[in-house]
């Protein structure tokens, strides 16, 4: 208990630093969703199905049972080596976050339905290692969206030279982007600035689209679109992407999102 309180305390703290409720017309982080985001790096040769098995049968009813929702599942959408697996869940807020996991480890029937998991020898593990990071959702986007029908995710993450330079990045998002996303047909599916995990300062979005030529149609009308002009023009958002790194994937079979 002890512990919990502890870690509890901490990712408050880390998200204060990050999210700041002080500044001008922002949200109290109470109000905006909390993504953990999972990249698991498969081991050549390793038997996928296994992870999927785990993560269709245990993990995912597990955290449905206790509140979230909606767990998305998603691989490469190119076959490129080594594989890997992405899983994303929302929860309503840290403590949500803290108080779900921690159900999970101790309930019942996550803990046999994960036992042909847990029992996998070292000698034939799954995966490398797998990453996490904590994300808290953006004022103009507070809440995940699940899209409909057969489609392709872009994912994509854009890291700055400083926590000034992420933090005017998300004010444009909040300031004018996401209409422009609207008229350009390409669906935000969440948004997020990262609080935890490696990287930073990062923030990290999920965008999707029915196939690869609407994604880049979307993207050149986005570019071309008068409002997108006014606000790159617009010099406090200068100079506040360093790196941006953008991911295709397609949803697993058993994904909820």
């Amino acid at each position: 208990m002890q512990r919990r309180k502890f870690l509890q305390s901490s990712l408050v703290a880390t998200a204060a630093v990050s999210i700041n409720p002080a500044r001008a017309g922002e949200k109290d982080p109470s109000q905006k969703e909390v993504y953990e985001w999972r990249e698991y790096e498969m081991r050549f040769g390793s038997d996928q199905g296994q992870l999927d098995e785990y993560l269709k049968t245990a993990l995912i009813p597990a955290l449905n049972k206790h509140g979230v929702k909606t767990v998305g599942v998603f691989k490469d959408w190119s076959h490129s080596e080594p594989r890997k697996f992405y899983l994303l869940a929302p929860y309503s807020s840290l403590d949500s976050y803290l108080t779900i996991n921690s159900k999970v480890k101790a309930d019942v029937d996550y803990i046999k339905n994960s036992a042909a998991y847990n029992s996998i020898a070292a000698d034939k593990a799954l995966y490398t290692r797998f990453t996490s990071s904590l994300m808290i959702a953006f004022d103009g986007f507070p809440a995940l969206v699940v899209p409909s029908g057969e489609r392709i995710f872009e994912l994509r993450t854009y890291e700055g030279y400083s926590e000034d330079a992420v933090r005017r990045k998300i004010k444009m998002f909040n300031d004018g982007e996401f209409p422009i996303f609207s008229r350009a047909k390409l669906n935000p599916v969440f948004c997020g600035e990262v609080i935890a995990g490696d990287r930073q300062p990062r923030l990290t979005y999920m965008i999707t689209c029915k196939n690869m030529e609407e994604r880049d149609k979307g993207w050149s009308a986005f570019v071309a679109d008068p409002e997108w002009k006014k606000l790159v023009g617009d010099p406090q958002y200068a100079n506040t992407i360093s790196k941006i790194t953008n991911t295709f994937l397609v949803p697993a079979p058993y994904s909820q999102v």
